[in-house]
């Protein structure tokens, strides 16, 4: 039985058989199959390299009508490389002496292949590395392509290991039969956590060569409560998890008696739950799970699950569908958070070195201000079919939200002259998720109709932490002394102008940190459907006053160790059962 650890970013105990994803852009781990099956993997080496000189033969033709013979030469050197046995001889050969996947004995020869050209001193030899690499990512394309492909029709209950996971990946998946996420990137706050919280499966990121050490269909345990991965469980340790996993299954069982309950402290205090969702499918659940509407519509998956940028009729059905679901239900439709990711950098003609305090977010819109547009435009179609809030992502001063004000107002004159209806009272508010916002927060409160706090970007701007970076993940701490004061800081700012204030990071889903969040004074909290009903457990089992009083606990000590460590030893006492009745691990 092997451990592996990691960052746990989505609840629940998965049981099943290890399915691993590759990405032909890195480097392909060396894993071994069974003698059996080595000539099912003669078989897909031979399919890719087929597929890959049809597919170079066609590029060849259209080359040479468009561009010339001389141009088409070079895929005429490439298709002949993949025709010479002595290329893909010992290809075959390193498939039967190490009992190696097709993918390796790809990777592994062409990588030493790329090393003979590169050490030679000719530079025309040197020059042909780059060929050596394209083909080598052409080949490994159908095979990495042709077996994830088979995510989309998986038999068994599978854990899916991987890299990293694209949003389209995830969403991509046989939903009934992915039970668990693990991948060697990533944070708390990143896009597998998001979906794997959506999905209600485990999930555990920043794993140190999970995909390396671990073998296609080897039996696998995933806690996401611990972020353990087991691999190979004796009987004693499968048994142990099963009857957990069977705990944790009647405690939700439990919760769901909750649901048409209201989420009321013991001393009154009314709480509003909503929920955070990426697609309108999930809204469904949000109500099921007790939610009273929709806290933050995280609109960039209508970007980040495409390769094409969607249309405005797109982004209305989006939009639509929701206002539809929710039957009356308040939907806040946060503007896309995009320039952070692939999605954007990939289309930049000069990637930015550092995305993530870039051109991202509301600065990316207000840069693109047809692509801007075009969502304003759907989001005020969409208010006039029921109650509909637009927020604005990452505002750093006065005057960024004041310019995306105008582009909302002026939308709104090019509606009217087409006709066109809408809610000319439309609620605008802002997340506050950068030091700078929080610290005048004052400043905003005389603008914005509504704060949203969004404690993932907080946390990550206050600490200096990239929440997606596994090696600082582990700093990455919504309890910090400096996130909490700025926290009370924008709380107490909009308590005095008026306005309502929420908090739609994942923190509000968080036992531990939406029991400090009430105790900094917030009324409204939003998280992922998975998460609100144990929240409103905890809502129902504590006092204001109680909140209050962890709230100046935390605010006293000097250590974000030290308060996290109190916050869940505090909120054990008050539902063990959401622990499993253990003690909690650090």
């Amino acid at each position: 039985m092997i451990l592996l650890k990691g960052i746990a970013v989505s609840p629940g105990i998965a049981i099943g058989e290890a399915f691993i994803l590759d990405d032909q852009r890195r480097r392909i781990p060396r894993r071994t199959v069974p003698q059996t099956l080595l000539p099912r993997e003669h078989q897909r080496l031979d399919t890719a390299l087929a597929a890959s000189i049809k597919e170079l033969s066609s590029v060849r033709q259209r080359t040479n009508d468009e561009l010339g013979q001389e141009a088409a030469k070079i895929f005429a050197f490439h298709i002949g490389m993949l025709s010479d046995p002595s290329l893909t001889k010992p290809m075959h050969a390193l498939i039967d002496s190490d009992l190696v996947t097709a993918e390796y004995a790809v990777f592994a020869t062409f990588q030493q292949l790329a090393e003979r050209f590169a050490g030679l001193g000719d530079a025309a030899f040197k020059t042909k590395v780059d060929d050596v690499y394209d083909l080598s990512i052409r080949l490994l394309k159908h095979l990495i392509g042709e077996h994830a492909s088979k995510l989309a029709n998986l038999k068994h209950r599978a854990i899916v290991l991987a890299r990293d996971l694209t949003p389209s990946q995830a969403a991509a998946f046989n939903k009934s039969h992915v039970l668990a996420f693990v991948t060697e990137a990533g944070g708390r706050t990143g896009h597998t956590g998001i979906f794997a919280r959506a999905l209600q499966i485990p999930a555990v990121v920043a794993v140190p060569d999970a995909t390396s050490v671990v073998t296609e269909g080897t039996p696998v345990i995933v806690d996401g409560e611990t972020g353990t991965i087991l691999l190979n469980p004796d009987d004693r340790t499968l048994r142990m998890y099963q009857a957990r996993a069977e705990r944790r299954r009647l405690f939700n069982i439990s919760l769901s008696d909750l649901r048409d309950l209201p989420a009321v402290t013991k001393d009154g205090a009314a709480i509003e739950l909503m929920g955070n969702i990426e697609f309108p499918e999930e809204i469904p659940s949000v109500i099921g799970s007790g939610g009273l509407g929709v806290g933050l519509y995280r609109t960039e998956y209508l970007y980040l699950a495409s390769d094409a940028e969607p249309t405005e009729e797109q982004h209305f059905e989006a939009y639509s569908r929701c206002v539809e679901l929710l039957e009356g239900r308040p939907l806040t439709i946060r503007t896309m958070d995009l320039g952070a990711d692939k999605y954007t950098q990939e289309r930049a003609e000069n990637p930015e070195r550092n995305p993530m305090m870039g051109c991202r977010s509301i600065r990316y819109c207000l840069q693109n201000q047809p692509m801007f547009k075009r969502q304003l435009r759907a989001i005020l179609r969409a208010s006039a079919l029921g109650p509909v809030r637009v927020m604005f992502p990452l505002v750093t001063t006065p005057a960024e939200f004041r310019r995306a004000r105008f582009f909302l107002n002026d939308v709104m004159e090019d509606l009217r002259e087409e006709g066109l209806t809408y809610d000319p009272n439309i609620k605008v508010g802002m997340m506050v998720e950068v030091p700078a916002a929080a610290l005048i927060a004052d400043l905003f409160a005389e603008q914005a109709d509504f704060f949203s706090i969004g404690t993932n970007d907080l946390v990550q701007y206050t600490l200096a932490v990239d929440r997606t970076n596994e090696l600082v993940a582990g700093m990455y701490n919504p309890a910090n002394p400096a996130v909490v004061q700025l926290i009370k800081n924008t709380v107490q700012a909009a308590n005095k102008a008026g306005i309502p204030v929420s908090c739609c990071g994942e923190s509000a889903g968080e036992l531990d940190t939406a029991l400090l969040l009430i105790g900094l004074g917030l009324r409204s909290l939003s998280a992922s459907h998975a998460s609100l009903p144990a929240v409103k457990r905890m809502i129902r089992s504590v006092t204001i006053q109680h909140c209050e009083q962890v709230a100046q606990k935390v605010a006293r000590l000097d250590s974000d160790v030290a308060a996290s460590t109190y916050l869940r030893d505090v909120t054990r006492k008050i539902i063990p059962e959401a622990f499993d009745g253990r003690a909690v691990e650090d």
